[in-house]
């Protein structure tokens, strides 16, 4: 591959359609877009200082490097992405991708980050802000520390292991968890919210705990086991609820069927 060491990059499109080439120590300033429709790239502790510096590409690997907060949207419509040992403290990035690896990468501003992306693998990965991960399918995480609420909206095909949110030991804080989501599993997790797991169809939650979390499961298809309290259960759709107590259960005949809903308790 072609060397490009040390250089800085200025300019709208200042690298349009690069291919096969291999940045180490390089900087693209100003003007947007310097990676556009680039392909086959190796970026070694690179740094990007302006936005959407790499839409329509193709088998990136990012290793080291840094992302400035005006490098916004930055990975949008791109395939088979790469990127280990990275801060990215720009929003909105990740949309509409697929193929992508994250491996030790901080996120100091994730709002909307991971919008609409496919085939996602992530590993030790700490990330802060709202609507990380929505409508985005087949994901693969292992060890995500995340700070935000409506996290992993609409998604599909999750599974979630080694993971803490806000707080280390699998706890898992903010309001409406994982709606409209399909084929989730929580195991082993602590739970604080308002409004969790609600819309959730296939939902799996295995040996969990439940902290001041209320109104949940609503219109869910759920298998739910756990031997803490909740503070109420409204509305699920169907499948099994098995908890140590339930402080409220609210069932509408009128909104659900209760034939298709068990829910099985030491105590109410």
């Amino acid at each position: 591959m072609q060397e490009r060491n040390a250089e800085i990059f200025t300019g709208e499109r200042a690298m349009f359609g690069a291919k096969g080439l291999n940045f180490t120590n390089c900087i693209f300033e100003d003007g947007e877009s310097p990676l556009k429709h680039s392909s086959n790239l190796k970026l070694n502790e690179c740094v990007f200082a302006y936005k959407y510096p790499l839409w329509y590409a193709s088998d990136i690997t990012l290793n080291g490097g840094y992302l400035e907060p005006l490098a916004r949207a930055g990975m949008w419509y791109s395939t088979n992405l790469s990127f280990k040992d990275v801060v990215i403290n720009a929003p909105k990035s990740f949309r509409k991708s697929s193929q992508i690896l994250l491996e030790n990468v901080n996120f100091s501003d994730a709002a909307e980050t991971l919008w609409g992306c496919a085939d996602v693998k992530i590993k030790n990965v700490f990330a802060k802000g709202d609507y990380f991960g929505a409508n985005s399918e087949n994901l693969e995480v292992d060890g995500l520390s995340l700070d935000g609420n409506y996290c992993f909206d609409s998604c599909k095909n999750l599974r979630i292991t080694n993971s803490n949110v806000i707080a280390q030991n699998c706890l898992i804080s903010g309001e409406y968890l994982a709606w409209n989501a399909k084929n989730v599993t929580l195991i082993n997790c602590t739970i604080k919210s308002l409004q969790a797991l609600c819309y959730v169809e296939n939902l799996v939650v295995k040996d969990c705990i439940f902290i001041d979390t209320s109104l949940a499961f609503e219109y869910s298809s759920v298998d739910v086991s756990t031997k803490s309290s909740i503070k109420s259960v409204k509305n699920p759709k169907s499948g099994v609820i098995r908890a140590g107590k339930i402080d409220e259960i609210i069932i509408d005949g009128s909104l659900v069927d209760a034939s298709k809903i068990e829910i099985v308790t030491d105590e109410i």
